[in-house]
């Protein structure tokens, strides 16, 4: 089943980054919303299933007001409906990255 899920992990800590705000948003409305658990992961993907529309989608990710970057938005496009979007943010005390995982 095609879906977008994340996770956050904390490379300075070397550990998963828990209790993260993530939103997802496409065409500029919100589509859901969740917070990292203890893995750095969201319990459940936040789009799955037959209302994955390839088109420009949006990952925010709240990491908190003490950090540099409080808000950390990843853009990507979905070309496949069928196919699974995982992206991953990996971040630090003064820089993040990320891909497109599996």
């Amino acid at each position: 089943m095609a879906r977008i899920s994340t996770h956050v992990l904390d490379i300075a800590k070397g550990k998963p980054a828990a209790g993260v705000a993530v939103e997802l948003y496409f065409g500029g409305k919100l589509v859901d919303s969740a917070k990292t658990n203890a893995e750095g992961r969201t319990d459940a993907p936040l789009l799955s299933g037959e209302e994955l529309a390839p088109g420009l989608y949006e990952l925010v990710f709240h990491t908190g007001e003490s950090s540099f970057f409080s808000d950390i938005t990843i853009r990507f496009n979905v070309t496949k409906a069928g196919e699974n979007y995982h992206v991953p943010l990996l971040l630090a005390p003064y820089g993040y990255s990320t891909y497109r995982g599996s």
